[in-house]
């Protein structure tokens, strides 16, 4: 049975969705795309529909990947139907945890900065006030953490 994997942040337009690409396509490169199956969400609607930010779509093609997924919203059945949820940051984190039902949900959830060097910071900043140097940075914390994820997800016994 495939592993899932939800990626969280605000506004499900910068940060999740690149990740989502990332990973995806490290699990491509992998040869696990048919062994993980990849999402991504935001814990607000006020994206919903919506490609991901121009500027974070360019950052990542200059790096060859593909940002196409459409913005949703986190549901509670999201805390089920996924054996991971990764969320960017603290508040993505608190939110997130505030609709888990029970300690099995709450155990799904992770900061995606657990997956990386203790160096880096825990958090992936929110790029979309910033300059392109935020959305480089945000590709740079990503890409740290995309294998040491996968290899988690894939090890992981049901």
């Amino acid at each position: 049975m495939p592993r899932s994997v939800l990626f969280v942040c605000l506004g499900n337009i910068c940060r999740s969705p690149t990740a989502e690409g990332v990973v995806r396509a490290r699990a491509e490169a992998r040869g696990l795309d048919a062994d993980v199956h990849i999402d991504s969400a935001g814990t607000c609607a006020h994206h919903i529909g919506e490609l991901p930010d121009a500027r974070m779509r360019s950052a990542a093609s200059r790096r060859g990947y593909t940002l196409d997924s459409r913005a949703r919203q986190i549901t509670r059945a999201d805390l089920t139907r996924f054996d991971l949820i990764a969320v960017m940051d603290g508040e993505n984190l608190r939110d997130v945890l505030a609709l888990a039902r029970d300690d099995a949900q709450r155990a799904r959830v992770r900061l995606l900065g657990s997956f990386v060097d203790a160096n880096d910071p825990p958090d992936v900043p929110d790029p979309y006030y910033g300059g392109s140097a935020g959305f480089e940075r945000v590709l740079d914390l990503i890409e740290s953490a995309a294998d040491p994820l996968l290899d988690a997800l894939c090890a992981a016994e049901r």
